[in-house]
């Protein structure tokens, strides 16, 4: 007896099957359907812009999870970008066969696949957010043109803080569709929002569905509504079972996931290692083709209310492949969330209108 391998076998028209989750975002280009006859596999290239701790944590994730053929590394700092750089090389005999490049021009970027970027102004004691904005916006002007010159159908990787504006400024300065600049956003938030519910289930946090969306920060909005466990919906029985579950115990817990990164950087420093395995889950579900459905920044005009006219950057569970963005999902929030996420959105694209871009 033949065993159906497909919906469509079982009669199911498979066409746009797809369009009932997923939007694409406003200025994206059509996803192109993959081929799975390709006669010569096309080497992958990979490009960090900003070798500091979290960059080369991100190469060196990649590197290891054997995600490119080349990297190519890109900082203001020529010795130190050439000592990275051959810490990494010494380590071929325990890797993955894996040309590594560097050098302080964008020229060496050149051909990339995907460009991500962690360069970014650090602030100042007493220095205004705006005055830090203003200074990545300067950064980023000399960093996105020539990359974008030099690698003009790239996908855009935007990892550096504020992540969201510096996202909308990427797309603003490259000329590149929407589809293809992404922020890396609250991949990580949720990856940490997972892991507390985790622990409290005792179970992995892999089988747990939870998002955090919006701004990359203080305005970040936890979406209780959808949390699942193992397929199954979970705040219901998070709530009846546990009396504490109130308002203020889900603020709390939200500020907790917020507040995350700054606990990391109290304690040793800066944060690297998390921040390197979410970077490297978006590369490789966006080169590999996956399909997986990440929180990251994008843009986010007309969604759940958020005012078409409003060119803002912020967190929505997206649909990743090999042409970037290939759709957002239609997430069924509750009336508060909804607010919540539009004045996060609110908050954007106030910041963004002082950078005369």
């Amino acid at each position: 007896m033949h065993k159906a391998s497909s919906l469509s076998e079982l009669g199911f028209d498979a066409g746009g099957a797809s369009s009932g989750f997923f939007r694409p975002v406003a200025d994206g280009c059509p996803a192109t359907p993959t081929s799975s006859a390709v006669p010569h596999r096309r080497l992958t290239k990979i490009s960090v812009v900003g070798a500091g701790n979290v960059g080369m944590a991100i190469a060196q994730t990649i590197l290891t999870q054997n995600l490119a053929d080349e990297i190519a590394l890109v900082d203001a700092l020529p010795d130190k970008l050439r000592g990275e750089a051959l810490d990494l090389q010494h380590a071929a005999a325990f890797l993955p066969r894996v040309r590594i490049a560097s050098g302080t021009d964008a020229a060496v970027t050149k051909n990339s696949d995907l460009v991500i970027v962690t360069a970014g102004a650090r602030q100042i004691p007493g220095e205004t957010r705006l005055n830090l904005l203003q200074r990545n916006v300067a950064l980023y002007r000399k960093i996105v043109p020539p990359v974008a010159e030099h690698s003009p159908d790239a996908l855009l990787l935007v990892v550096s803080n504020p992540v969201d504006v510096l996202t909308y400024v990427a797309w603003k300065l490259s000329g590149f569709p929407a589809s293809r600049v992404i922020g890396s956003g609250t991949n990580l938030d949720s990856s940490r929002f997972r892991f507390l519910i985790a622990e409290h289930l005792d179970v992995n946090a892999q089988d747990v569905q939870a998002y955090m969306v919006g701004e990359h920060g203080d305005s970040s909005v936890a979406i209780w509504s959808s949390i699942s466990v193992g397929g199954m919906p979970a705040f219901k029985s998070l709530r009846d079972s546990h009396r504490s579950f109130d308002e203020a115990a889900l603020e709390g817990i939200r500020r907790a996931v917020v507040g995350g990164a700054y606990e990391v950087i109290g304690l040793k420093g800066y944060t690297s290692w998390a921040i390197g395995y979410s970077v490297a889950s978006l590369a490789a579900s966006l080169l590999r083709d996956q399909r997986r459905v990440h929180p990251v920044s994008v843009l986010a005009s007309g969604f759940h209310g958020i005012s078409d006219g409003h060119e803002v950057f912020l967190s929505l569970p997206a649909r990743l492949g090999r042409g970037g963005i290939l759709g957002v999902a239609e997430m069924d929030l509750t009336e508060a969330e909804a607010a919540q996420l539009r004045r996060s959105a609110k908050t954007l694209w106030e910041n963004c209108q002082l950078l005369d871009l």
